[in-house]
């Protein structure tokens, strides 16, 4: 165990709409403990009401943390995510209150137990000097380029895969050393694996169906298109993740006047679903034995 891990921590991971912010509240209501967030969109300011985050009568209640404190015209990653967790850890958010992580993203989880690796951050001047060249010479260029600096990494990416090619280049620029050193060594766990207590809700699906419909249209209520409108204003790039939120979309289709809002909120519902299916498979996949599996 690395130095410093969170000893009995809580994890709740599920997929939208499963309950799992309840559920965090009433567990820390009932034990003192402190939420710590654990989805890649709610750490997002804006989208208050859109990503679900809790309300402020919650956060009133027990300390919320990592919730809508990045900007949406930042680009947010597992990587920062944990460092995030780090600090807090270090600052003593954790002495005698248990954490509880709670969310949808799988990511973050494998990242709290020490699954994923350390990978490297690369400054803006390499990524770019290597997109420039990527978007001037192809691909298959620079994939001679890697074959002869690490034959090994080539090997495995084929020669169209420009964003991997790049990736690869990059980390081998800036640390001198192989993507595949640096995969192959597993991070530093944030939480004690052997006392963190781990928690996935499976909900029954039709009802799951119910919640997300029922949740959707509380939002168009409460706020969810003026949020929506208030990012817009910002003229970001569509690519950022903020961007791609659920409903972000559909809200602006509806405010250019091409739909309706019951159509927005059929497409909305429609999006919500297919990404509830695919958190579900993905913590069937991913998440092991140690994950105490809850209807909800």
């Amino acid at each position: 165990m690395g130095m410093g891990a969170v000893e009995n921590a809580i994890l709740i991971a599920g997929p939208t709409a499963s309950g799992k912010s309840a559920l965090a509240l009433h567990l820390a209501n009932d034990i003192g403990g402190v939420i710590v967030n654990a989805d890649s969109m709610q750490v997002y300011d804006v989208l208050d009401v859109l990503t679900a985050r809790p309300g402020p009568s919650d956060v009133r209640a027990v300390p919320h943390h990592l919730y809508g404190h990045v900007p949406p015209s930042m680009r947010h990653s597992v990587g920062a995510w944990s460092r995030e967790v780090g600090s807090l850890l270090s600052s003593g958010a954790f002495d005698g209150r248990r954490p509880i992580f709670v969310g949808g993203t799988g990511l973050y989880f494998r990242a709290l137990l020490g699954g994923l690796s350390q990978m490297p951050d690369i400054p803006r001047e390499v990524r770019e000097k290597w997109r420039k060249r990527l978007a001037a010479e192809g691909p298959s260029a620079l994939h001679r380029v890697l074959a002869e600096r690490d034959p090994a990494a080539a090997d495995r990416l084929a020669p169209a895969d420009g964003q991997r090619i790049v990736r690869a280049l990059e980390i081998l620029d800036v640390t001198g050393r192989s993507i595949l050193v640096w995969r192959g060594e597993p991070g530093t766990p944030l939480v004690d694996p052997a006392t963190a207590e781990r928690i996935v809700l499976d909900p029954d699906r039709r009802e799951l169906a119910r919640r997300i419909d029922e949740r959707f249209d509380r939002m168009m209520a409460q706020g969810a298109v003026e949020e929506v409108r208030r990012l817009l204003a910002m003229n970001l790039s569509p690519a950022l993740p903020a961007m791609k939120a659920i409903g972000v979309r559909e809200i602006a289709t509806m405010l250019a006047g091409e739909i309706d809002a019951y159509e927005a909120g059929v497409r909305a519902k429609a999006a919500t679903r297919q990404y509830a299916k695919r958190q579900l498979t993905w913590f069937r996949n991913q998440f092991g034995p140690g994950w105490r599996v809850q209807p909800s």
